[in-house]
């Protein structure tokens, strides 16, 4: 990774470090945590009242995605289901919740602070089919073939390697097994300087790919039935999207890894984002 990559890398770790002690220590309020965004467009209020309400104060509060992915990812009782950057577990939590304790939920999270505060939420909520990893999303650390879902929160556009992050997600899902995920995603006609000019890496905006980028590396990684569905804009030109896409029950262990090595290999997004 170049070094323009770890040091934009590190400034997204020391934000949601910082988010993370904010809630568990700075941000109180005289009726709880103080949510760390106050903005339409991303954070808890994305989720609906009684969803909130089910889960540990805190957990609401270290919200920053730009969706609800566990209100698109149709969960089903039995599933195993992995959120990427699952910060203080509201996703997690909330999956747990509808897959039932003969499925389970993982979070994987590269802040020590995040998820410290994610296994604090946990015992809160009594979640025990609830597992919280520290890793990276380019570098998922679970076996091949083991996910039903892959769900995420406004993350993968923070990654500087997306076609390693998507053929991780291929990777770890299980034939059939597919993603259900939010995420900023740009019109097609704006360059990466004009993505960069609406916000930055840690804002959820700068990295984001295009709607053509973002289905073309989903392909190139071996997904089908990609579809990308704006629902609100956060920027001009820069939307909240819903994607989903599913790994074909045909597939092969041989043909998945050539299809991952292809992807990582490859980097078929364009653009600084990528």
């Amino acid at each position: 990774m170049s070094d323009h990559s770890n040091d934009l890398r590190e400034t997204v770790r020391e934000r949601y470090a910082a988010a993370a002690v904010q809630v568990t220590e700075g941000g109180t309020t005289c009726c709880g945590p103080q949510a760390i965004e106050v903005d339409d467009n991303f954070g808890s209020t994305l989720y609906a009242a009684d969803e909130r309400d089910a889960l540990p104060a805190e957990a609401v509060a270290a919200s920053l995605g730009c969706g609800n992915p566990t209100a698109v990812a149709d969960l089903h009782e039995g599933d195993r289901v992995l959120d990427l950057g699952s910060g203080g577990g509201i996703d997690v939590l909330l999956s747990a919740r509808r897959v039932g304790p003969t499925g389970k939920a993982y979070g994987l999270d590269m802040t020590e602070e995040m998820l410290a505060l994610a296994l604090a939420n946990q015992k809160k909520a009594g979640a025990t089919n609830v597992e919280f990893l520290k890793g990276t999303i380019e570098a998922i650390p679970l076996p091949a073939n083991t996910i039903d879902v892959v769900i995420s929160n406004c993350v993968i556009n923070l990654s500087t390697d997306k076609p390693a992050v998507f053929a991780e997600m291929f990777r770890v899902l299980a034939p059939g097994g597919r993603i259900g995920i939010s995420d900023v995603v740009a019109d097609d006609q704006l360059d990466p300087d004009q993505r960069a000019e609406r916000g930055d890496y840690v804002g959820c905006i700068a990295g984001a790919l295009s709607f053509t980028e973002y289905r073309e590396g989903l392909a190139a990684a071996g997904f089908t039935n990609i579809d990308l569905t704006p629902t609100h804009a956060v920027a001009d030109g820069m939307h909240s999207a819903i994607v989903r896409a599913t790994k074909s029950a045909m597939t092969t262990d041989t043909a998945a890894q050539k299809l991952v090595q292809a992807a990582g290999s490859d980097s078929c997004c364009g653009g600084t984002g990528c």
